[in-house]
C-alpha cells in the first residue's frame, strides 16, 4: 500500500507543484474547469500507458515529448493565458498520468480479477495521494497569492517553476540517453551510463526534494509575509483595523500550519517506505548444526514440533551454508517437513513465517503450510530420505549436499592443506580440489597436482 502512495507522489507531487505555481499569477480560478481538465488528463494517460508498447522506441519519443513539453510550458509562463494555462493544466498531467501508469510494478494493485482487500487498500491508497497532490496544490496557490505585491509573487513563481522544471529534466535525459544507447544510436560509454544510473536514482528523492522547496517557501513566507502581518497586528491599536490584520495574521498561520503538517506527512511517508516497508523481511536466526559420527544431524522433536518455522544452518567442506528448516505442518498432531530454505524459482531468498503464515521472501507468496515438503512451484525444495524416530529428524550428510547448489552464501572456515598439513582459509586460497563429494584445499598449485596424481592416498 505504501509503494503506491509514494510512488504516486514522486510521479505526481511535482506536476501539481508546477501548475499550482502558474496557477497562482491568476486573480480568479474556474475550480470545474481546472477538476475537468485534471480528470481528463489523468484518464488519457492511464489509457495511452495500457495501449502503447514497451518498446525503446516509444519510451524515447514520449521521453522527447515530455521534456519539450516542460520547456515550452517555461516559456510560457511569461505568456499571461488562461486558455494556454488550461492547456498545459491538460498535458502536463496527461504525462504524469501516463508515467505512472506505465511503471510495471502498478499492475500489483490487484493478483486477482474479484475486488480483494489488496485492490481495496492499494486503490486507496492511489487516491489518497491524488487527494494530497490536490491540497498540496490548493494550498501552494494560497500561499503565493498572500504575496502583497505581484512583482515578488511573480519571480518567485517564475525560480520555483525553473527549478522544478530542471528536477523533472534530469532524469528525462538519462532515459533519453539510455534509449539511444540501447537502439545503438549513440556508443555505450562509461561516462554515459554512469549519467544514467545517478539521474534515475534521483526520481527516487523526489519527495524528499519537494519537502525541501516547500520548507523554503514557508520559510520565505514566514520572513516576508507572516512575520509582518504579526507585526502589524501588534502594533495597530483601531479596534476595526487591528481586527483586519488579526484576520490576515491568522490567515497566514493557518497557511503556515498546514504546510508544516504537509511537509511532516510526506516526509514521514517517504522514510517509513525507504527505511521498513521496502525492506524485505529478515530471515530468523539459522541455528548451527554439525554432523555426528555417523554423518548425520540429529534435531530433537520437541524443539520443532510447536508449529513454529525452525531453520538451521549447516557448514559443507568448501565453506558453503546450507539453510534448511524444520515445520509441524498440522496443528492438531505431529507432521513435520524438512526441506531447504530454498526454492527452485526465486533462489536462496529464503521463507519467513508471519501470523502463522510461511511467506516466500522472493517473491511474495504465502505457502499452503500442509504442502511443505512437497516438490513444485514456489515450494521449498524438499530434503530427501530424511528420518523421523519417536525422539528426532534426523538428516543425512549426502542429502544435506543434495542441496549445495541451491546457496550461494560461503563463510570463512579453516581449512587443512592435505599435502602440507598447513593451515588455511577456504576464501583466501584459489587452489581447490573436488574428490569424492568433499572439496579439498591447498596453499599452492604444486600441492594440488600432487594431490590430483594421489588422491586415494591423501584422501583416506
Amino acid at each position: 500500500m505504501t509503494y503506491f502512495f509514494i510512488f504516486l507522489l514522486q510521479t505526481l507531487l511535482p506536476t501539481t507543484l508546477l501548475l499550482a505555481g502558474a496557477w497562482s499569477q491568476y486573480p480568479r480560478l474556474n475550480l470545474k474547469s481546472l477538476a475537468g481538465l485534471s480528470f481528463c488528463g489523468l484518464i488519457l494517460g492511464i489509457l495511452a500507458a495500457a495501449y502503447l508498447p514497451n518498446t525503446q522506441v516509444i519510451n524515447l519519443t514520449l521521453n522527447i515529448i515530455t521534456l519539450i513539453s516542460l520547456i515550452l510550458f517555461y516559456a510560457s509562463q511569461f505568456i499571461y493565458s488562461i486558455r494556454l494555462n488550461q492547456v498545459w493544466q491538460f498535458i502536463l498531467i496527461a504525462i504524469a498520468a501516463l508515467k505512472w501508469a506505465r511503471d510495471p510494478n502498478i499492475s500489483a494493485i490487484t493478483n486477482t480479477d474479484v475486488i480483494n482487500t489488496d485492490f481495496l487498500l492499494h486503490s486507496s491508497a492511489v487516491i489518497l495521494g491524488v487527494i494530497f497532490c490536490i491540497s498540496t496544490a490548493v494550498w501552494l496557490v494560497i500561499l503565493l497569492r498572500q504575496y502583497k505585491t505581484v512583482k515578488k509573487s511573480t519571480a518567485l513563481c517564475h525560480t520555483l517553476t525553473a527549478l522544478l522544471i530542471l528536477l523533472l529534466c534530469i532524469p528525462l535525459l538519462g532515459e533519453i540517453l539510455l534509449s539511444l544507447m540501447k537502439l545503438q544510436i549513440i556508443e555505450l560509454t562509461k561516462v554515459r551510463l554512469s549519467f544514467v544510473a545517478k539521474s534515475a536514482a534521483l526520481t527516487d528523492w523526489f519527495n524528499y526534494i519537494s519537502c525541501i522547496f516547500i520548507l523554503l517557501l514557508l520559510l520565505l513566507f514566514t520572513v516576508k509575509i507572516h512575520a509582518t502581518h504579526k507585526q502589524a497586528m501588534l502594533s495597530e491599536n483601531h479596534s476595526i483595523e487591528k481586527r483586519k490584520k488579526t484576520a490576515l495574521y491568522r490567515t497566514s498561520f493557518r497557511t503556515l500550519a498546514y504546510g508544516v503538517a504537509g511537509v511532516i506527512l510526506l516526509c514521514s511517508c517517504q522514510l517509513y517506505w525507504d527505511k521498513i516497508a521496502s525492506q524485505p523481511p529478515q530471515l530468523s536466526e539459522a541455528v548451527p548444526v554439525k554432523l555426528n559420527e555417523q554423518n548425520q544431524i540429529q534435531i530433537p522433536i520437541e524443539q520443532v514440533k510447536d508449529g513454529k518455522l525452525h531453520r538451521f544452518v549447516w557448514i559443507a567442506d568448501d565453506g558453503k551454508a546450507v539453510r534448511f528448516f524444520i515445520i509441524n505442518r498440522l496443528p492438531d498432531r505431529l507432521s513435520l517437513a524438512a526441506v531447504f530454505d530454498a526454492c527452485i524459482l526465486c533462489g536462496d531468498q529464503g521463507y519467513v513465517m508471519e501470523n502463522d503464515q510461511v511467506i516466500c521472501v522472493g517473491c511474495g507468496v504465502r505457502m499452503f503450510i500442509p504442502s511443505i515438503g512437497k516438490p513444485g512451484g514456489c515450494n521449498p525444495v524438499p530434503i530427501e530420505d530424511w528420518q523421523q524416530t519417536d525422539s528426532q529428524v534426523i538428516i543425512h550428510k549426502k542429502n544435506l549436499e543434495d542441496g549445495l547448489n541451491l546457496f550461494s552464501t560461503i563463510v570463512e572456515i579453516e581449512v587443512t592443506d592435505p599435502i602440507s598439513g598447513k593451515k588455511l582459509s577456504n576464501l583466501q586460497t584459489e587452489f581447490k580440489y573436488n574428490h569424492d563429494g568433499k572439496t579439498y584445499f591447498f596453499e599452492n598449485e604444486k600441492n594440488l597436482e600432487e594431490f590430483r596424481e594421489n588422491s586415494e592416498k591423501y584422501s583416506k
